[in-house]
Formats: structure tokens, sequence, C-alpha cells
């Protein structure tokens, strides 16, 4: 898979991405990540991406010839599957929609800054558009590395143990049940005797009782979600 990310400010990339599981996906060549400045695509001599709306009011607003031009040039080079744009009114990040979008090769994500980017852009040259939920970040960075983060971790060979993603929370429209380690006592505070029974068909009962309850609990919409999707 490849992922190209264009943005104002690539080095906000650095610690997300040169760390742990995407890091390991890197090195093993499973994922390429690519960073593009979009001030590298502006014929302004200052660089510059952003202009006043038409409509007046406070704030800037991301011109639309450097962003045309970036993708552009990124899509007469290779085909892609989504041309993604973080957006506040997109659609909900989930779990089902990460496991669609680790399926694809190529993806361009493209983060917003200032007031938005000019409506033209997402007329004409976006495919989807994405939000990681009910608040406004100073800038598309932070949710394109969420995003890519949630993707990136399903990729066969990513994880040492393909298995551990498919247990994950939400994979199957619930809460993950409570985990344990040793030791087995702590604090008087004991792991359920049931986890060390051995007995297989025991243990996962036990876990999607303990999933069902603490969806309920925590997160009751899962469960009409689920009760209206049967």
């Amino acid at each position: 898979m490849r992922i190209d990310i264009i943005t104002l400010f690539p080095e906000m990339f650095d610690g997300p991405f040169t760390t742990s599981i995407i890091k390991r996906a890197v090195d093993k060549q499973l994922v390429e990540i690519v960073m593009h400045n979009l001030r590298d695509y502006s014929t302004d001599k200052h660089r510059k991406v952003d202009d006043y709306a038409f409509s007046g009011g406070a704030g800037m607003v991301m011109m639309i010839e450097p962003v045309d031009r970036c993708i552009s040039t990124l899509t007469k080079q290779r085909n892609y599957d989504e041309i993604i744009y973080l957006s506040p009114d997109g659609k909900r990040l989930d779990q089902g929609l990460s496991n669609q979008l680790s399926l694809k090769t190529n993806l361009i994500m493209l983060c917003g800054h200032y007031k938005g980017i000019d409506e033209r852009i997402r007329e004409h040259l976006i495919t989807m558009e994405i939000s990681i939920g009910d608040y406004v970040l100073s800038g598309g960075e932070l949710a394109a590395a969420v995003v890519t983060d949630s993707i990136v971790r399903l990729l066969p060979g990513v994880l040492s143990d393909e298995t551990s993603a498919l247990s994950d929370s939400f994979q199957h429209g619930l809460v993950s049940p409570p985990v344990y380690t040793r030791p087995r006592i702590y604090k008087e505070w004991e792991v359920p005797e049931i986890l060390l029974s051995g007995n297989e068909s025991k243990i996962e009962a036990w876990k999607l009782e303990q999933a069902l309850a603490r969806t309920a609990e925590r997160r009751p919409e899962l469960i009409e979600k689920l009760k209206k999707n049967e």
C-alpha cells in the first residue's frame, strides 16, 4: 500500500510515523507513506497557499491551484483508489471503514487548515471525506495520522500476531472484553477463574458475555446498531 499525505506541516508526522507499528510496517516495506508539502506546489514567490474568502468574514481559505497541482501530479504517476479530505463533516471513521480502506492499494489524504478549503476541491477532486469525531482540530494532520494508523495496523504482516487485529474493539460491533496478565493475584485482586481453566469454549463464551455487557454499559448505541443490522 502507498499513502500520500498532502500537508502544510509534514514535520507533524515525524513522531507518529517513525515509531511503533507504523515504523515497523514501513521498515518491512508493507506500506509506503509519502509527505507532500503543499507549499512546494505554490507559484507564489512567498509560497502562499491561502487567500481571503469571497464572502468575507474571519479566517483564510486554502486555495484551489496548489491543491489541484499537487493532486494532478500524483494522479499522473499512479491510479488512486480514494482521494480523502479530512473534514469535520465527513463520514465518521469507524472500524468498518478502516477495514475497507486497508484493502486499497493507493490513497491520497489532504489535510485542511485555516477556515477550510476552496469548495471546488471538494466538488471536483475529492472522492471521500472522513471525520474522526465531532470536534474541530487546528488542521487535518492529526486526523490523517489517526486514519493512517487505523489502516496500517490491519495490513497483513504488520502485527506479529495477525489474529490480534481481529479481536480488537469494534471488529464485531462490540467493545473488547477485559484482559488480564500475570501475576494471577495482585494486592488480593484476582484474575477471573474461568480464564485459568483451559476450557477454550467456556472462555470464549465468557469473553462474549463480557463484551456484550461492557458494550451495553459503556456504548449502548452500538447494541442498538447491531439490533438494526440483524
